[in-house]
């Protein structure tokens, strides 16, 4: 639908997502990947009044103990982007803790697997 001016009105996800992070840029992805884990600091209790609604409720999911950005997401509803944002916004402020996602486990050197398997063979039959 079309106004007077022919001026068609913004999609209001859009704007709205705009609003909510206050026009803040995505964090890169080494700060913010979806398995990085987040909780709130110990000192969250103490949350001045001029977080909006979403940082409220950003904060509220993450005392209960660390989760992923993922999961934080997928409780609020919200879109990944906006999450990762506020959540960076929080971390900054200090109200909230990231820990980077545990790196996956060196891979065994096969030749050592088989000595250990080629040794137990000998001992146990």
């Amino acid at each position: 639908m079309t106004g007077r001016d022919g001026w068609e009105p913004e999609d209001t996800a859009l704007v709205r997502a705009y609003v909510i992070t206050k026009g803040r840029e995505l964090p890169d992805e080494e700060q913010l990947s979806l398995i990085t884990l987040v909780t709130a600091s110990p000192d969250h209790a103490q949350r001045p009044m001029r977080l909006s609604p979403e940082e409220q409720t950003l904060l509220d999911i993450c005392s209960a103990g660390y989760l992923s950005v993922a999961e934080i997401a997928g409780h609020t509803r919200l879109p990944l982007g906006v999450v990762r944002i506020l959540l960076a916004s929080l971390t900054e402020g200090g109200y909230l803790i990231t820990r980077p996602p545990v790196a996956p486990a060196r891979l065994a050197d096969r030749e050592i697997l088989e000595e250990v398997l080629n040794g137990l063979r000998a001992k146990f039959g």
